[in-house]
């Protein structure tokens, strides 16, 4: 396994793969868990060669404290995937992805506003304003770098995961965005890297989540959409340990919420939560 903590490092193992092979690739904020094991086995099965990134990218956290506090951890991280097949790890600084960062002017790492289809006007874009452009960003810079065949992305992150299949298309990437199952623990909660931040109290009080959210497949046609929303709602937050930002019933495939049940062929859950002060994210489909 090789190990590229610059462009250029990376560049040269990149060219030693040569060209008529498939390449995954599973872009990473490192933290690794066993969600982020699952992407990579499947691109180690279905792909000649493996590539991932680590890399906490600044230009997709709207709160510094987050980005600040966001776990590092690259050489367990390194050690962790090498078992599992990787066979190139890019690990790199923020020059190499924001050339910009080398004024050390203060100016923005990317001015960049990329067309997201307005997938981004609903859920967590209003909430975290700057967040899938700054996402977009930095996975546009990543497929430059890469030139994946293919590209695994978990569904936990439901609503970035629409927004990248859109600018793959709308950009013309020629690569096949795969998408994977969200990857949860024995007691249903979603695998996440902030998953770590949380207290001995808060990780056993976080699975509630999902049993909540997973009522609402139950609801369908039998309370209204806003009944279903608000019922959920009050069960998470009877945990004292959490507080519901947000429950919402979307389109599946425009992300807007709905308020009927036949608006949508393919409906959607959406919620974040907040075990204080960790933000955690969750989905379900319900149709």
């Amino acid at each position: 396994m090789i190990i590229a903590k610059t462009l250029a490092e990376f560049e040269s193992a990149r060219a030693a793969v040569g060209s008529g092979k498939k390449v995954g690739f599973v872009p990473t904020m490192g933290a690794l868990h066993e969600g982020h094991l699952s992407l990579i086995r499947r691109s180690v099965q279905e792909c000649d060669v493996t590539v991932i990134s680590i890399f906490v990218n600044p230009t997709q956290f709207n709160n510094q404290n987050d980005f600040n506090t966001y776990p590092r951890t690259v050489d367990n991280d390194c050690t962790l995937v090498e078992p599992v097949g990787v066979d190139i790890v890019f690990a790199p600084r923020v020059v190499d992805i924001y050339p910009n960062a080398a004024k050390g002017d203060g100016a923005p790492l990317d001015t960049r506003v990329l067309d997201l289809g307005g997938l981004d006007q609903y859920g967590e874009g209003p909430r975290r304003p700057g967040h899938f452009n700054g996402m977009a960003q930095v996975v546009t810079r990543l497929f430059d770098i890469v030139k994946p065949t293919h590209a695994f992305f978990g569904e936990k992150d439901f609503q970035q995961l629409a927004i990248i299949e859109y600018f793959t298309r709308n950009l013309q990437y020629p690569i096949e965005i795969v998408r994977c199952p969200i990857a949860r623990g024995e007691d249903g909660l979603a695998l996440s890297s902030r998953n770590e931040l949380l207290t001995p109290e808060q990780r056993a009080a976080a699975p509630h989540i999902y049993k909540c959210i997973s009522k609402g497949v139950d609801m369908v046609g039998k309370v209204s959409v806003a009944e279903a929303v608000a019922a959920i709602t009050q069960e998470i937050n009877s945990n004292p340990l959490l507080e519901t930002e947000y429950v919402e019933i979307i389109d599946g495939s425009t992300l807007e919420p709905i308020t009927e049940w036949d608006q949508a062929e393919k409906i959607q859950l959406s919620c974040a939560v907040f075990a204080h002060p960790v933000r955690l994210i969750d989905n379900l489909k319900l149709k």
